[in-house]
């Protein structure tokens, strides 16, 4: 069961990996300065001066929509939705609350994308892709472990630093979910199921996370990152890694080395999972023949087809609870267009999932939606040559594809390259998520303005719970069902990843676009409240945990929880100005 959890959990991994050229590209087309504050655009483009977007409320209702049109500082270079358009030249003034009320809807939606994407279309096919690449358990812990609990803290993160106006969403997500995973899941795992903590993988992944937020400070307080410092994110993250393996690698010596000395007098003892691996074979006769059926039915391919698009497990249906089908209702639309869209390798099925009509189909639309979502369709509808666009061609090439696989392939038989299917719905379906992530950061960033919110703020509230709230759902499940250390350490081993990788790369990529640095102007105090309550967080865990010999109690969970309340209050107050440094 453990093993199924880690799957689920690091199956979000590689996402990063995948989407770095296409956010590399993205920012080379920005027109944008590389600076993250707008306040330092691009040397030689000669624009409309840059005023701050959220200054559109205090004018007149007919200047709103002009201002916005008009101003730099309110464009995204990413996504389909011009979301401060819409509210501000769409919708009258008087209807402003039901504009926003659409957009948090929408945004709620939004999150329920992204769960159902990763849930049960991304992970399936990075757990074939893992079993094809025969990947150690260790190196699969240490990097896809962290991508998993990390990916939508990620993709925020390099989406909002992509775009000048929206970098203040990535240092408050990033902090903001490092503090809400230190207190609020680990907490959490805490009072579920107290247990006692492996102490030397708590002081590695703690002490790393500290050196962590440090450089953050330093970084921070000098106000801009060079490649240096990029670099140096990135490496820290590399070492950590290597650490991670040796010591494990050095256990292992060690406990091999006991085991040998303790065996003649130490019975051997099945585990539980063993047990059962055990009795199912010695009992593979038992009652599986009984389930087969007498007479068997040859379904036609519309069958196939249509069996395989009916996201509704009616047996299913008829035991749930209420809540639960009226989530599936909404679930339902997202759940059809994925199964169109985005194929899946299941290596725990006996056929693999393979419907021979529906991934034919997918040759057709999988690769067009792949065009259509990279980089927001700027690449599906360029013309080639000023004659065909890229999407006819794609859509040309892949009919030819599954015209050759429908007719060379059998419903009852996987091909041998059935595989390669796993690579396309993982590309497919990282799309997928890119885009939502986009949106997600667009709709956030239009709420601020609406509001006068900081990003900062939105980062660590609204952005940093939508993020994480998937990984505080898995971490809660590990927990009840027994693994509360594997929960507790992946709180802190994932969040490492998350703001090495997340400052990093974010800011990696946008060096990249021919700049020596990047500037930081953080949002004044707010920045600073949160970067010192994570720190705070991480040196509370440091000195209790072991005062309390590593036995983490329900108490220890409650002041957790506390922390996080009193910390959510503090940078509230600090941004709508209760709390403020005094002016010398």
């Amino acid at each position: 069961m453990a093993g199924r959890w880690l799957d689920l959990r690091w199956a979000l991994s590689v996402l990063c990996v995948l989407l770095m050229a296409e956010t590399v590209s993205g920012a080379r087309d920005s027109s944008t300065g590389a600076h993250i504050s707008p306040q330092f655009p691009a040397s030689g483009v000669n624009q409309t001066p840059v005023v701050d977007c959220r200054k559109v409320c205090a004018l007149n209702v007919s200047d709103r929509c002009d201002f916005i049109r008009t101003n730099p500082d309110c464009h995204s270079d990413g996504g389909y939705l011009d979301y401060l358009e819409g509210i501000f030249c769409h919708f009258p003034p008087n209807l402003l609350p039901l504009a926003v009320t659409l957009y948090v809807s929408w945004l709620l939606y939004l999150f329920l994308i992204l769960g159902v994407t990763a849930a049960k279309f991304f992970c399936p096919n990075l757990s074939a892709i893992s079993t094809t690449l025969k990947l150690s358990h260790n190196v699969a812990g240490v990097t896809f472990l962290a991508f998993g609990n990390g990916a939508p803290d990620i993709f925020s993160a390099l989406v909002a630093f992509s775009d000048p106006h929206t970098a203040g969403l990535a240092l408050g997500a990033l902090f903001g979910a490092g503090v809400l995973v230190t207190t609020v899941v680990a907490g959490g795992i805490t009072i579920l199921h107290p247990f006692m903590a492996a102490s030397r993988p708590f002081f590695r992944d703690i002490v790393f996370y500290m050196v962590a937020v440090f450089l953050t400070f330093i970084m921070l307080f000098r106000g801009r990152i060079t490649m240096a410092w990029a670099l140096g994110y990135l490496g820290l993250y590399v070492f950590y890694v290597v650490t991670v393996i040796l010591c494990t690698w050095i256990y292992r010596w060690q406990r091999r080395g006991s085991l040998v000395y303790s065996m003649p007098v130490t019975p051997e003892i099945l585990s539980d999972s063993e047990e059962d691996r055990v009795s199912s074979n010695s009992n593979s006769y038992d009652y599986g023949d009984e389930y087969r059926p007498l007479f068997f039915y040859q379904e036609t391919t519309a069958q196939i087809l249509a069996r395989a698009l009916n996201p509704l497990d009616y047996m299913k249906w008829r035991r749930k609870s209420a809540y639960w089908k009226a989530l599936k209702v909404f679930k339902l639309p997202v759940e059809f267009l994925l199964l169109l869209t985005v194929p899946v390798v299941d290596p725990d099925k006996d056929d693999r999932n393979w419907k021979r009509p529906l991934n034919c189909l997918h040759l057709v639309i999988s690769p067009l939606v792949v065009v259509l979502t990279l980089q927001s369709g700027t690449y599906g509808v360029y013309e080639i040559g000023g004659l065909v666009p890229v999407w006819v061609v794609v859509v040309i090439a892949g009919t030819a594809l599954a015209s050759v696989t429908f007719f060379a392939t059998s419903d009852s038989q996987p091909p041998r390259l059935h595989w390669l299917f796993a690579f396309l719905g993982f590309l497919t379906s990282a799309l997928w998520i890119n885009a939502a992530a986009t949106e997600v950061v667009n709709i956030l960033r239009s709420l601020g303005v609406v509001f006068r919110l900081s990003n900062t703020v939105l980062g660590l509230t609204l952005l940093a719970w939508g993020n994480s709230i998937g990984d505080a759902f898995s971490d809660f499940t590990l927990a009840r069902q027994g693994y509360p250390r594997m929960a507790f350490s992946a709180c802190f081993g994932g969040i490492i990843f998350n703001i090495l990788v997340g400052v990093g790369l974010g800011c990696l990529l946008q060096i990249s676009r021919s700049h020596t640095e990047v500037k930081l102007e953080p949002d004044g105090l707010l920045v600073w409240v949160l970067a010192g309550a994570l720190g705070l967080s991480l040196v509370f865990s440091l000195v209790s945990v072991p005062l309390q010999c590593f036995q983490l109690s329900r108490v220890y969970g409650i002041c957790l929880l506390l922390f996080y309340l009193n910390f959510l209050v503090v940078a509230l107050l600090t941004e709508f100005g209760v709390i403020r440094l005094k002016s010398t």
